[in-house]
């Protein structure tokens, strides 16, 4: 349930609403707009009468939420939100946000090539893991908190700043002193515990779509995270698992304009993990921006033939350069601007 307040509601009549709420039993959640406070009350009551808030003074009205997902629907907040991760780096608003950088930390001279080239081509975050979910335990596993000084270090230099995977609570509070925001992968969507862990801290997060998840899914993660108070969560569209097996996975271009109308949480598109092909990253990558998406994660290598993960799916340096010029002429076609 959503109970907006009236224009010039007082802050005593905004308490006295929230003290009721609470006194009935619900969490509530409240949201400052431009114009409107809103209280986002999450609870199960089967015999609420909203006539009880309706009634009280500074109320303009009472919204049932019928989403399983209260906070992240955008009834909460319908004007939408804007998330600032740092150094004026804002997911949601007109500028269409760029991360980029290897699929994972090899070594420090890897790391910096890489940050140096991308930042000097307009992105704003350095991205790459440090402790790596792989499929095979065979694998590269990441350089651990190596890993992180090396992603802190070269992003300092050159004015970026830092997002990478956590995989489980026990590796945030090191990971919170290295990046500034925590990724949450594909495998972790449904990892409850997890995602709660994240509810209690301030850092953005940065959700992925699991592989086989439906969009109604991916909000209930975010909602996990919400509920636990922290309200900067950025959505991930990173492909999902279908019949065809040309591509690593199908990117769902079509849920980005969906998520912007059922919630307010800012959408991003990885087109590196949606595809793992280097030929049709840059397309899809051009495909998302058209249909609305707030940002892109984009694996970018100077050596992707050597790389120790998805070297397949990253661009080289080149390549991401011409993306990012086709990128300046698409984006102000849909009202947006790229750096």
């Amino acid at each position: 349930m959503v109970v907006v307040m009236q224009e010039g509601s007082t802050e005593e009549q905004i308490q006295h609403v929230i003290d009721k709420l609470v006194a009935m039993g619900f969490d509530v959640h409240r949201s400052t707009g431009a114009t409107h406070t809103v209280l986002g009350a999450v609870g199960v009551l089967t015999d609420f009468d909203p006539r009880h808030i309706e009634l009280l003074d500074g109320v303009r009205e009472v919204v049932r939420i019928t989403q399983p997902y209260k906070l992240a629907s955008r009834v909460f907040r319908p004007e939408g939100t804007v998330v600032d991760v740092g150094k004026g780096v804002r997911f949601g608003g007109p500028e269409v946000v760029v991360a980029a950088g290897p699929c994972a930390v090899e070594s420090a001279e890897q790391v910096q090539a890489i940050a140096e080239r991308v930042a000097r081509l307009g992105a704003k975050l350095l991205r790459g893991g440090a402790f790596k979910p792989r499929s095979s335990p065979y694998t590269f596993q990441g350089l651990g908190e190596q890993g992180l000084k090396l992603l802190r270090q070269a992003a300092d230099k050159n004015g970026l700043l830092v997002v990478s995977e956590v995989m489980d609570p026990s590796q945030i509070s090191l990971m919170v002193s290295y990046v500034d925001v925590l990724q949450v992968g594909a495998r972790n969507m449904q990892n409850y515990h997890l995602l709660r862990a994240l509810g209690e801290v301030s850092k953005p997060v940065l959700l992925k779509r699991g592989m086989s998840a439906t969009i109604e899914e991916l909000l209930l993660s975010a909602e996990y995270i919400m509920a636990g108070g922290n309200y900067n969560v950025i959505l991930c569209e990173r492909g999902i698992r279908t019949f065809e097996t040309y591509t690593r996975n199908t990117l769902d271009i079509a849920a980005i304009p969906v998520i912007k109308k059922l919630s307010h949480l800012p959408i991003i598109a990885d087109p590196s993990h949606g595809t793992g092909r280097r030929d049709k990253v840059s397309p899809m990558a051009r495909a998302a921006v058209a249909a609305g998406a707030d940002g892109l994660l984009i694996e970018v290598h100077h050596d992707p033939e050597h790389a120790l993960s998805d070297g397949a799916q990253s661009l080289y340096p080149d390549q991401f350069a011409q993306l990012m010029a086709e990128l300046r002429i698409i984006a102000p076609a849909v009202g947006r601007r790229i750096a």
